[in-house]
C-alpha cells in the first residue's frame, strides 16, 4: 500500500512539473510577442480600419472608402488635408496607445506566469528528488 501511495505522489509531482514547463513555454511566447508588439505598436495586432503606416496611405484608404450616392458616384464632401491629417493623427495615437497598453498587459501576464511556473517547477522537482532519495 505504501508503494502505491509513493507512485501516486510521484505521478502528481511529475505532472505538476510537466504543466509548469508547458506554462513556461507558452508564457515565454506571449512575453516575446508582447515585446515585439511594444517595439512597433503601429503594426501590432490587427488593423480593421484604414492604414496608419503613413498619412498618404491613410488618405488613400479614406478616399477609397468614401460612401457613394444612390447613382453610384462618390459623395461630394471630402475633408481637406488639414482635417484628414488631424483624423490621421488621432487614429494613429489611439492605435499606438492601445497597442502599448495591450503589450504591457501581455508582458505583465507572461512575466507573472513565468515566475509562478518556475516556482512550481522548482518546488515540486526538489520535493520529488527528496521522495526518490528517501525511497
Amino acid at each position: 500500500m505504501e508503494k502505491l501511495h509513493k507512485i501516486g505522489v510521484q505521478i502528481y509531482g511529475y505532472a505538476i512539473c510537466l504543466v509548469s514547463v508547458v506554462t513556461f513555454l507558452i508564457s515565454a511566447s506571449v512575453l516575446t510577442n508582447a515585446l515585439i508588439d511594444r517595439s512597433d505598436p503601429i503594426h501590432a495586432g490587427w488593423n480593421n480600419g484604414p492604414s496608419l503606416a503613413s498619412f498618404e496611405n491613410y488618405k488613400q484608404d479614406i478616399l477609397k472608402s468614401a460612401p457613394k450616392n444612390a447613382d453610384n458616384t462618390k459623395v461630394s464632401y471630402i475633408p481637406d488635408d488639414k482635417t484628414l491629417h488631424a483624423m490621421y493623427e488621432a487614429a494613429r495615437n489611439d492605435k499606438i496607445q492601445s497597442s502599448k497598453f495591450q503589450a504591457t498587459k501581455n508582458m505583465a501576464t507572461g512575466a507573472i506566469l513565468i515566475i509562478i511556473s518556475l516556482a512550481l517547477f522548482i518546488t515540486h522537482w526538489r520535493w520529488m528528488q527528496n521522495i526518490i532519495k528517501s525511497a
